[in-house]
């Protein structure tokens, strides 16, 4: 039995109808030449033998009695793959926009909470001949960094499968009653100790990641801080449980030519080309804001080494300077304003909890969560973020799931009332993959962000690179206009 931290809990009561809380991946498989078997018989089996590689796969919820605090994980006796590992086939031809169409509805479903909470879907009748891959767990279970840790789990670095020692299956769990309130009184009582204990810290360090200052350049002012409002905009809207997503990939190196052009991180590229595609999406919808978009930002609190599988990130704040209509000045100002958020990281690793006393959250997160929904306040208050942009490091080589090449790798994650888009981007094997989630009635097509992008790594290729890298890398910008399933690995 394991009790849930107070950050995982959050994530199970702040859910809705509207508001799933569930992240998850969606990738393109090139199957072998010659493959004559049933693919989403051979992963089925696959997933048989590897079922006990990873807790997320056995642990089912036991509720607390009458919800009065978080439920703790359980061992389940009889995982009902068939209810698992599902096939969805596209009607014809197939295309990539049929494909993403497809991703959005299954990432509209919430997860089954009286099973473990994943679901892994095969999606075939694809025009390409190769077979899509989703998979979707509960962010409750696993954060950016443990979804990471979890492609391990499920994927191969060669096509011939790697060999998962026999392992007798944990014992089931079923507590009672009186042992649930135990756990819950004990894990509180120890989490209450530590919260009081880093209190003054934990204030002080959240003052600095939402009200850093960007170092100013030489004889110039200070910028603005990261922590102001945004403008009201047609994405920050109470939402609806429709999900669209629109995918795409970048050559890694062109990305790491640009950082290297204007002496940024690789981080913040990524926080340009999102602002320049917002700029452009906007301009077509009710017009560039005059204040910038803010973006809220995760930043990792896992500590080198933690294989835990469990929320450990906190989020802050960082101005994308989207009223900059020129592209260069626009990465200098955002490489400024990542840059003091990041300054703050390492100390918040340090201080913020990702654990806190639970009892009482359940009925207070969930009955918030509904109540905003329904008053639809987001129409009134103005959105402290504007949308979500997360970078995760992903695996650097390619990977294989019963013999077939991983093509593609895009993240999915989650959108909330007044947050009506997520941008969250995944290194993988050569590519960056942008995955745009979005909620459909706050951006009815997002396909028109993926393009957006796309024109404005073009834009900042021809601003950003110097002439001889220019002319070293000429396909690299073509490169980029590919859409996502062509693009090289």
């Amino acid at each position: 039995m394991k009790t849930l931290s107070g950050v995982d809990g959050a994530f199970l009561h702040l859910e809705t109808p509207e508001t799933p809380m569930h992240v998850a991946s969606l990738h393109l498989f090139d199957l072998p030449a010659g493959y004559r078997g049933d693919f989403h018989a051979d992963v089925k089996r696959q997933m048989r033998k590897r079922l006990h590689v990873a807790p997320v796969f056995t642990r089912k919820l036991a509720p607390m009695p009458l919800q009065f605090a978080n439920p703790v994980w359980v061992e389940d006796d009889a995982v009902d793959l068939d209810h698992h590992v599902q096939r969805v086939t596209l009607p014809a031809p197939g295309t990539q926009a049929q494909f993403e169409d497809c991703a959005g509805e299954l990432h509209s479903q919430l997860l089954d909470r009286s099973r473990p909470l994943w679901r892994l879907t095969i999606i075939d009748g694809l025009q390409s001949g190769q077979v899509g891959y989703y998979i979707k767990v509960h962010h409750a279970v696993v954060d950016g960094l443990a979804g990471v840790m979890l492609a391990q789990a499920l994927f191969d670095i060669d096509p011939t499968p790697r060999r998962i020692p026999r392992q007798p299956a944990p014992p089931a769990e079923h507590p009672g009653a009186a042992e649930l309130a135990t756990a819950a009184l004990r894990h509180d009582a120890g989490q209450l100790v530590k919260l009081l204990r880093h209190l003054p810290d934990v204030a002080k360090t959240l003052t600095g990641l939402f009200g850093a200052r960007a170092e100013p350049a030489p004889g110039g002012s200070p910028a603005p801080k990261n922590f102001a409002f945004g403008p009201k905009t047609p994405i920050n809207v109470p939402i609806g449980g429709e999900r669209g997503f629109a995918a795409v990939s970048v050559p890694l190196d062109t990305l790491k030519q640009l950082a290297a052009a204007h002496e940024a991180k690789l981080n913040d590229i990524v926080l340009a080309l999102c602002s320049g595609a917002l700029r452009r999406y906007l301009a077509r919808h009710g017009g560039i804001p005059k204040k910038p978009l803010i973006a809220t930002m995760p930043i990792s609190l896992r500590a080198p080494g933690n294989t835990e599988y469990r929320t450990q990130a906190t989020l802050s704040l960082v101005n994308l300077n989207t009223q900059i209509a020129d592209p260069v000045k626009r990465l200098r100002a955002i490489r400024d304003a990542a840059g003091a958020v990041k300054a703050m990281a390492s100390r918040a690793k340090q201080v913020i909890p990702t654990d806190f006393p639970s009892i009482g959250t359940p009925w207070l997160l969930h009955g918030l969560a509904t109540l905003y929904g329904r008053l639809g306040l987001t129409r009134a208050m103005p959105p402290i973020a504007n949308l979500v942009i997360s970078n995760v490091p992903g695996p650097t080589v390619p990977l294989y799931v019963a013999g077939a090449r991983m093509a593609t790798y895009w993240p999915m994650s989650i959108v909330e009332h007044g947050v009506g888009l997520n941008v969250t981007v995944m290194s993988y094997a050569g590519a960056m993959g942008f995955g745009f989630t979005t909620a459909r009635n706050a951006v009815p097509d997002a396909r028109e962000l993926s393009q957006a992008l796309l024109e404005a790594l073009d834009e900042l290729v021809a601003r950003g690179l110097p002439a001889a890298r220019k002319k070293a890398k000429p396909a690299a910008a073509p490169a980029a206009r590919r859409r996502a399933g062509a693009a090289p690995a």
